[in-house]
């Protein structure tokens, strides 16, 4: 018997690289996260039987926040445990699950400003229709604060986690420092090499509340996040390697901020380089990856400082 409050990783086939959830071993099993729409036929049943658990049997469903890489396979899932599974998000983001249209809603709010890409758009309609399982309504809201009852004494915190999107939380299993984060600690980035959140003063101050106030013992990463070399962590960290990812996303930020607000002081500039209006950061960081390469964490991140200087500039305009 597998003992309970195990937690057992999960990776699902997606193209040039896996998607990875979490199974919560208890007498209400709990599913972190879901991959997309083929995710729980494909991976999630099989790594189940693999563990003698069935699928029918998860009682939560547990999504760190709405890109369609994790809330995807949401509604299949849902479908799966016969409706019994109870679906949470946090309130902010829940418009990504009730709605496809809300992911080309963000597309063209942020990074599409930038892409330059007249098919840009359609492209991510068509990602959503294809990946997304099903449009539906959340079984219970979080806004960071709750205790989910995984029975058997096992309960899981919940922790607003805003900056990626949001909508980020973490889910920390209580008394022993487990810590589910999706994609809220971005370390240098995944496969594009670069960080990816919407709101910078968030990310940083949810990356803080990890290290001084959550300090988990084990971090589960929605993705295998890089190193400053370009080496990747796993998705299972020890509390050393999770100290340590926490560091240097604290210092990336640091180091992508400083550039930033050099740009946006000078005044962003439109140019030919595929950076455009962002060009100096690049140049500033060393970063050479592709700007372009869905979902552009360099022009999400870069999006963020923008309006987050404004938001400054506005203030100190007020002011005067």
């Amino acid at each position: 018997m597998t003992p309970e409050g195990t937690v057992h990783p999960v990776v699902s086939p997606w193209g040039r690289f896996g998607l990875y959830s979490f199974f919560i071993d208890a007498p209400e099993p709990a599913i972190v996260d879901t991959g997309i729409a083929s995710s729980p036929a494909e991976g999630i049943v099989p790594a189940l039987a693999a563990i003698g658990r069935r699928v029918e049997d998860v009682r939560w469903i547990l999504l760190t926040h709405g890109h369609i890489d994790h809330i995807g396979g949401a509604h299949a899932l849902w479908e799966l445990t016969g409706r019994r599974a109870r679906v949470v998000i946090h309130e902010a983001d829940a418009p990504m699950l009730r709605s496809r249209q809300a992911h080309v809603a963000e597309y063209r709010a942020g990074r599409g400003r930038y892409l330059r890409d007249p098919g840009g758009e359609a492209r991510v309609a068509a990602a959503a229709d294809a990946v997304i399982s099903g449009e539906m309504e959340p079984t219970l809201l979080v806004r960071g604060g709750e205790t989910l009852s995984l029975g058997g004494g096992i309960t899981v915190s919940v922790h607003a986690l805003p900056g990626h999107t949001p909508g980020s939380v973490a889910y920390v299993i209580d008394g022993r420092r487990a810590a589910f984060t999706g994609d809220a600690v971005q370390v240098h980035g995944a496969a594009n090499g670069f960080p990816g959140y919407t709101d910078p003063a968030a990310y940083r101050a949810g990356l803080e509340h990890l290290r001084d106030e959550i300090r988990p013992l084990n971090l589960y990463l929605g993705h295998p996040y890089r190193r400053a070399d370009g080496t990747p962590y796993g998705v299972e960290l020890d509390e050393a390697q999770a100290r340590e990812a926490l560091t240097h996303s604290l210092d990336a930020e640091r180091r992508i901020a400083a550039a930033a607000r050099a740009c946006l002081e000078a005044g962003p500039r439109e140019t030919d380089s595929p950076y455009s209006p962002f060009a100096p950061v690049a140049a500033a960081l060393g970063y050479t990856g592709d700007p372009t390469l869905e979902p552009s964490p360099f022009f999400t991140s870069l999006h963020g400082y923008r309006m987050q200087h404004n938001r400054t500039a506005q203030h100190r305009s007020h002011r005067s």
